[in-house]
């Protein structure tokens, strides 16, 4: 087994309330609805248990299921880090965060809200490392769709748009 890593970083200036956001954010039933490739999260209080469908990677596919860890600073912050039960299989992983600030709103803006987002994906494949370059292409490939759906998803639950382009790196 490899394992094989791709990040994203993002951030975007939302025309909705922290607590609009912070709502959606919170709720692991909303959040697997928007997310691309995920079938349910299980929420278990301090950790959720997260259920996806196959992804494509090269020579490889794989439905993976992982856990976990759920750190919430109301109104501010969630992290989230792999925590897998002792003696798991997962052969998934992903950590990450969500930040959001309040920010001034423009003359006609109802609110704004900066939201910064971190993901880092680490699967764990039958595969040679030779293939990383070819691997890490498709998860950065899937990454950035799943980004693009969820950001789209929250924008039409929340009724809202964002000020300028969001940025992605």
């Amino acid at each position: 087994m490899s394992g094989f890593t791709a990040t994203t970083t993002a951030e975007a200036i939302v025309l909705a309330t922290r607590e609009q956001i912070w709502e959606v954010l919170r709720d692991a039933d909303e959040v697997a609805r928007l997310t691309p490739f995920v079938t349910r999260i299980e929420d278990r209080g301090e950790h959720w248990i997260w259920s996806m469908t196959k992804l494509p990677v090269p020579k490889a596919t794989l439905s993976p299921t992982f856990t976990e860890k759920m750190e919430f600073v109301e109104l501010e912050r969630i992290e989230f880090k792999h925590d897998a039960p002792e003696g798991s299989d997962e052969n998934a992983c992903v950590d990450g965060w969500y930040e959001l600030e309040e920010l001034e709103p423009l003359e006609g803006e109802p609110a704004a809200t900066m939201l910064r987002t971190s993901l880092s994906i680490t699967l764990d494949l039958p595969l040679p490392k030779a293939l990383g370059p070819a691997v890490k292409a498709s998860m950065k490939t899937v990454i950035n769709q799943m980004g693009d759906r969820f950001s789209a998803g929250m924008l039409e639950t929340l009724g809202t748009t964002t000020r300028g382009k969001p940025t992605r790196s």
